[in-house]
């Protein structure tokens, strides 16, 4: 066999093009194998399922399913928690499932058992796909049916994410004229977050040798392409290539991390909440979502790329900051960046004060000085 076909066969049988397989099959409402020292797990999300699904999956899992919810939602279901955990499943009982899972006013109906760690690893493939942290799955009794599900290793979908940084690729490169800052060059790079593309846009000539201004933009299709009033990510977007383009230039890197990295969907299911009374965390604590579920490295990784190792960070969240530092960059100095304060914003922005620690004390007051004078 040729070197380059043995190349090639080896690449297709990666753990990585097993997981993003095993992603994609998520992602399209059907259930896939994940294999472990203990056997063969059958693992659906909460997502795909419907009456049909439903009633293969109960003549199949012999009253051994179980259904795995992650700790932020058992908790909103009345356990105080810090882990994951699972119910048994008699039948694959819809209107059950539906309700454990994202019913705002449920309560945890049967106990509650701790998971093993291929239970870990089907309930991370499941954040992976950007789906609901909620699933259903029981052991495979027998291999029927067994060949025509995508399978995957518990190791290799823990292994991933750090593969993922590790594979970080430069794709592309050119210079696109700004409004506001004309001067511009976007650089992709591929990986870091699965299998999207990340973006860092050059503004200016920074001086890589000298300490180069950053920031990490998570994208938010809602508030930067729409110029939502719910947030104030478009202005601290455009503010930050202003800024850049004006002062020295500096690396906007523009990450692939919609709704603190839980995905469109979900952060469109936690506005809801948000509309029924819930602030933004909680908001994502009722769908089974931790605080915060981004990561930075990578991050760190493609300003590497791009010769920088020291950075004045454009930022009022410490946790990029930290992530930077812990990545082995050098922080300089960082600096607050506010958007507009609106009457739609407002409780969000307090919310990240109070409950992330966001650097924003002074926008929020400002915002209720100017409140009272308006009184």
């Amino acid at each position: 066999m040729a070197d380059r076909e043995h190349s090639l066969l080896v690449a297709g049988v990666s753990g990585q093009i097993k997981v993003e397989r095993a992603i994609a099959e998520i992602r399209s409402a059907r259930p896939v194998a994940v294999s472990g020292p203990q056997g063969v797990l059958i693992a659906t999300s909460v997502e795909a399922l419907d009456g049909a699904l439903s009633a293969d999956l109960d003549r199949l899992s012999a009253g051994h399913a179980r259904l795995l919810l992650a700790a932020p939602r058992l908790r909103h279901l009345g356990l105080e928690r810090d882990a994951a955990g699972a119910l048994a499943l008699p039948t694959i009982d819809l209107a059950r499932i539906t309700r454990l899972a994202v019913d705002t006013n449920a309560r945890v109906d049967a106990p509650v058992s701790a998971l093993s760690a291929q239970d870990e690893a089907a309930l991370e493939l499941m954040r992976l796909a950007l789906v609901l942290p909620a699933l259903v799955v029981f052991p495979v009794i027998s291999g029927a049916g067994l060949d025509a599900l995508v399978q995957v290793s518990m190791a290799d979908i823990m292994d991933y994410r750090a593969l993922e940084r590790m594979a970080l690729t430069l794709i592309s490169r050119a210079p696109v004229p700004l409004e506001g800052a004309p001067d511009s060059e976007f650089v992709i790079f591929r990986g870091g977050e699965g299998l999207r593309d990340q973006a860092a846009v050059i503004i200016g000539k920074p001086h890589l040798s000298k300490p180069v201004t950053v920031r990490l933009h998570s994208a938010c299709l809602t508030g930067d392409l729409f110029g939502s009033l719910k947030c104030d990510c478009g202005d601290q977007l455009r503010h930050t290539a202003r800024f850049m383009a004006e002062n020295g230039g500096g690396i906007l890197l523009y990450l692939d991390q919609e709704g603190r990295g839980n995905g469109i969907s979900n952060k469109i299911r936690a506005y809801r909440l948000q509309a029924q009374g819930y602030d933004t965390y909680d908001a994502d604590e009722v769908l089974g979502f931790d605080h915060d579920q981004r990561g930075f490295a990578f991050a760190a990784e493609m300003l590497k790329q791009l010769g920088v190792s020291i950075v004045r960070v454009m930022t009022n969240n410490p946790i990029k900051i930290a992530a930077l530092e812990s990545a082995g960059l050098t922080v300089a100095a960082d600096q607050r960046i506010v958007g507009r304060l609106t009457n739609e914003n407002l409780r969000y922005l307090e919310s990240k004060r109070d409950r992330a620690g966001h650097m924003i004390e002074d926008l929020v007051q400002a915002s209720h000085a100017l409140g009272a004078a308006k009184d």
